[in-house]
């Protein structure tokens, strides 16, 4: 019991240290993240290169993998791009296992002490990052000693001693690496024990290698579930994963076990633990040089074995994915795309009521309430999205950005609903056959104009965080707002001299009023920019 105890919390403090390594790492990374994802081309050595870097710093293969499914389920990149970066993860991921192998249990606890004052004495963000890397890093091997510590007493055991030596059979070795993986969802995890168990020489490297394999293909199974619900072309990125660990290790089995082995007990003849490091690393790189040039197949394959039957199902949302939160940076990117694909809707939206009232268009009218639906739907989840990215690690200009994008939301959803108004107005008209006079028509046509103008200028401001495209959209507005003193009571004049029907003097007002208010949304999105443009320049 005391034996399990301690197995347990060991892991948990190794998990605990490893996760809030990774955290440091991404957030002294910050933005270089979206950096390092720009500078991805077609070209697939650097994807290899890119999954490496990535995993190494966010210390988590399975993590990087989950990420390359919503990159490729946000369009962000193409399967052949996709496949590099997973072959790099895997290189990626024996960074862990190379440093766990090492001993320096007493150089981590001072470390951990060293990052806790570095941590609680400092102010500065960098610097508290930085320290959050040297107590994670503390943590991990405070939680592989005490993982050692417990598997101590074992190495005398005849029942365990008797349970290692079945790991001599190759198929059983990979089979306990594939499910430890999977139920503890990281390959590190499985590595740390088995490192541990190691320790007590109760496994020699010959057994433990096979558990390797098994780990790899294992860690397939993050990925496989975060890409239900996802696209085609993300789903066919998480069986890239599958496909790529499985024939990796066949044929490793096949032709590369027995050299390695070799080879490993030649260059570290002694320590198991660094064996199982040094296995790891020439297994993951082995596999990424035979399987590479055969990365075309494996799309391919992935195609073969996820078909388009049809289309996926539509998604209201077009930019964003939750899978994407782990790299705020890129997250934000996304979400900036996605407000303006919402504000694109709402513009097409008011654009077609404003169509439909000229052209007396019934059908168009009701295409305006189906784009009110989407208008909604996008907005509520962007806005549930962006309150998600809003937890997580950003820079204050980050931050900035997000309530601008928070904002934007609120007012455009608004101003999909003013012209889902118009649109009733318009159906109104029709059904009763309203009439305008002239004069009527040519002033609401002008306030049409002014008012999609406004609408078009916020949303290039949003997109463009710029002063001069605010003060463009300040001066449509204050125009707006006199046309509809003005609109008000020449059309109240209009009615006086029956020169307009009251029931359309009615809709004329409504429908003014609603545009009016549009040209108010406008205005609040343009000021929501400036003020963090302001907010900036005070701070220098």
């Amino acid at each position: 019991m005391d034996i399990a105890i301690s197995l347990i919390g060991g892991l948990g403090l190794f998990l605990f240290g490893m996760n809030y390594m990774g955290d440091g790492l991404q957030k002294a990374a910050g933005s270089k993240m979206k950096d390092i994802l720009a500078a991805l081309t077609k070209n697939k050595l650097m994807g290899v290169l890119v999954g490496t870097l990535v995993t190494g710093v966010i210390q988590s293969s399975s993590a990087t993998t989950v990420m390359v499914v919503g990159f490729v389920n946000a369009g962000l990149m193409n399967l052949h791009q996709a496949v590099g970066i997973i072959m790099g993860a895997n290189i990626g991921t024996t960074v862990t296992a190379f440093l766990v192998s090492l001993n320096i249990t007493k150089l981590a606890t001072f470390m951990a002490g060293i990052g806790v004052i570095l941590y609680l004495s400092s102010k500065k963000k960098k610097v508290k990052n930085i320290a959050e890397v040297i107590i994670g890093f503390g943590i991990l091997f405070i939680g592989m000693d005490i993982m050692k510590d417990a598997m101590e007493p074992l190495e005398s055991n005849p029942a365990f001693i008797g349970l290692m030596t079945k790991f001599s059979n190759p198929f059983i070795g990979i089979l306990v690496g594939f499910v430890m993986t999977a139920l503890l969802q990281s390959s590190s995890a499985t590595t740390g024990i088995l490192i541990a168990v190691a320790a007590t020489g109760v496994i020699s490297f010959e057994s433990a290698y096979p558990i390797i394999f098994g780990q790899n293909i294992g860690t397939c199974v993050t990925a496989l579930l975060a890409s239900i619900g996802a696209s085609k072309t993300a789903k066919r990125a998480a069986v890239i994963h599958l496909l790529f660990n499985v024939t990796g290790t066949l044929l490793f089995m096949i032709f590369m076990k027995m050299p390695v082995e070799w080879l490993v007990l030649k260059l570290v003849p002694v320590n198991v633990p660094q064996q199982i490091a040094a296995g790891h690393i020439f297994f993951n790189i082995i596999n990424v040089v035979i399987m590479f040039p055969f990365s075309g197949l494996l799309v391919k394959a992935s195609e073969l074995l996820v078909k388009t039957d049809g289309e996926d199902s539509e998604h209201a949302t077009k930019y964003i994915d939750e899978r994407l939160l782990v790299t705020p940076s890129i997250a934000l990117v996304q979400a900036a795309k996605e407000v303006l694909h919402l504000g694109n809707l709402a513009y097409e939206q008011f654009e077609t009521a404003v169509t439909a009232f000229f052209n007396n268009d019934e059908e168009l009218v009701y295409k305006v309430f189906d784009l009110e639906k989407k208008v909604n739907e996008v907005s509520k989840e962007a806005l549930e999205y962006l309150v998600k990215l809003d937890k997580e690690s950003m820079t204050d200009a980050e931050k900035d950005k997000l309530v601008v994008l928070m904002n934007s939301i609120n007012d455009i959803e608004r101003v999909g609903d003013h012209a889902d108004n118009v649109g009733e107005f318009v159906l109104y008209k029709i059904e009763n056959k309203v009439n305008f006079s002239e004069q009527a028509v040519e002033e609401i046509r002008a306030m049409f104009e002014d008012t999609m103008a406004v609408f078009k200028a916020a949303l290039l401001a949003l997109k463009t965080i710029n002063c001069d495209d605010c003060d463009k959209v300040s001066e449509i507005d204050s125009r707006i707002d006199k046309a509809y003193k003005t609109l008000r009571k020449n059309h109240i004049e209009r009615l006086n001299n029956y020169i307009c029907e009251p029931s359309a003097g009615i809709i004329f007002l409504d429908i003014i009023g609603n545009l009016e208010r549009i040209g108010d949304h406008s205005s609040n999105i343009a000021e929501s920019i400036v003020e963090v443009i302001s907010g900036k320049d005070e701070k220098k």
